[in-house]
């Protein structure tokens, strides 16, 4: 379930009242909360490369793989694109890792262009109707042998979208009414709408505890390392 752009917006803007903060624009909180998301959802793939190569050890490093799995099958797609003989399927901006090709019920292997050459020449390796190989180069994907046709099943991890917050202006009064139609939620996992709401307010000036904790032990690292190298 999607994370409503409303209710962060109004979360955000309630705790910078609270804190004397001036107003963040909706301009500004779009760009910032698009970024805020980036960050977290290249947290995901960082965190679970580490988890799994750590010897698993007790039921709550089972579940928090289980819990980043889930968080990135949010951005798990499939689509299906038809080509001609001898051209290149182009991917879509979207698409940020091609997972597996299929072709007909073939799964289709991924080889690097540089091989491309090596692997045709030898007859035991060139690629076939029943053995077809595909190269990615500038985000175009290409399927070989060149005479196959028809389409390619594409499985693929996708960018979450750019955060908006869509708005009219108050005629009278001058302030902004936020409009669903045109507004663009957040699409990472529900449960890290806490994290989210923390990383936007970090950005417009507002630390919580944890982060000004954190901001000072690294600030105190740091001039420890300055005074020792004097």
């Amino acid at each position: 379930m999607a994370i409503n752009v409303n209710d962060v917006y109004k979360a955000v803007l309630v705790v910078l009242d609270q804190n004397n903060r001036g107003p963040l624009a909706p301009t500004e909180f779009n760009k910032i909360a698009t970024q805020a998301q980036q960050e977290i959802y290249t947290e995901y793939f960082n965190e679970l490369n580490l988890l799994l190569r750590l010897p698993k050890t007790d039921v709550a490093q089972a579940d928090r793989i289980a819990l980043l799995e889930e968080k990135i099958a949010l951005f798990k797609g499939n689509t299906s694109i038809d080509f001609t003989s001898g051209t290149t399927v182009v991917l879509t901006s979207n698409i940020k890792e091609v997972n597996t090709v299929s072709y007909k019920t073939e799964e289709v292997q991924r080889i690097e262009q540089r091989d491309l050459y090596t692997t045709n020449k030898s007859p035991l390796t060139a690629p076939c109707a029943k053995y077809p190989v595909y190269t990615i180069n500038d985000r175009q994907l290409k399927v070989y042998p060149t005479t196959l046709t028809g389409g390619v099943d594409i499985d693929y991890l996708s960018f979450p979208s750019d955060v908006k917050w869509n708005f009219t202006v108050n005629q009278e009064f001058g302030n902004y009414n936020y409009a669903s139609i045109g507004s663009v939620d957040f699409e990472i996992h529900e449960f890290d709408q806490p994290l989210l709401v923390s990383k936007i307010l970090a950005y417009a000036g507002v630390l919580s505890n944890d982060q000004l904790a954190a901001s000072l032990a690294s600030s105190k690292e740091q001039k420890i390392d300055i005074d020792g190298q004097k």
